[in-house]
């Protein structure tokens, strides 16, 4: 008897689990089409270039010391000369310490911009699940198998209330970073 009531249990759960409807997204392309991603890309650029600015003057100051070093060190005395030593390992310490503060503040300010992106496509995800009478929605990206007759794909409406451009792909958006990328090398 126990046998037969756990077999009809097995039965009905599984076909009480083929009725309920599970979703995918594609979610790292949502994040990173999403017009505020181009926005803090476009921010974290320009606070990227500010830390280089800054490390490069510190790097122009050392250089100017280290010539002025080479070019007059033997004319200097004992004491002269240790000091300007102390000077260049000061300026040395002060490089590569303000090269791990940029590198932190670079970090902290990405996290500071990508967590309300992250947010709202989380968030506008779980709407539109919700909305399909989903039970759960996985990432596509990170997803061994599934089979796709079986599963609902929520990455293009997705797209849509996040107002992502039709035609906006992940390729699109490398190669246009790339391209910028070359012509900011050119420019230097």
């Amino acid at each position: 008897m126990k046998k037969i009531f756990v077999v009809a249990a097995m039965a009905l759960l599984t076909l009480s689990a083929s009725a309920q409807k599970i979703g995918r997204v594609s979610f790292s392309e949502l994040v990173q089409l999403m017009p505020e991603a181009d926005e803090a890309r476009a921010t974290l650029k320009l606070v990227s270039k500010e830390a280089d600015e800054a490390l490069q003057d510190i790097y122009q100051e050392y250089q100017n010391k280290m010539n002025q070093y080479q070019q007059k060190q033997s004319s200097w005395t004992p004491a002269i000369k240790e000091a300007k030593e102390r000077e260049l390992m000061e300026i040395q310490n002060r490089l590569q310490e303000n090269q791990q503060v940029f590198q932190q503040e670079i970090q902290q300010k990405q996290n500071e911009l990508m967590d309300p992106i992250y947010k709202k496509a989380q968030e506008t995800v779980q709407k539109l699940a919700k909305e399909a009478g989903l039970i759960a929605v996985f990432d596509s990206s990170s997803a061994l198998y599934f089979d796709e007759a079986a599963v609902i794909d929520l990455t293009a409406s997705a797209r849509k209330a996040l107002n992502i451009a039709e035609g906006r792909t992940l390729q699109a958006l490398n190669e246009e970073l790339q391209a910028a990328a070359a012509a900011e090398q050119q420019q230097k």
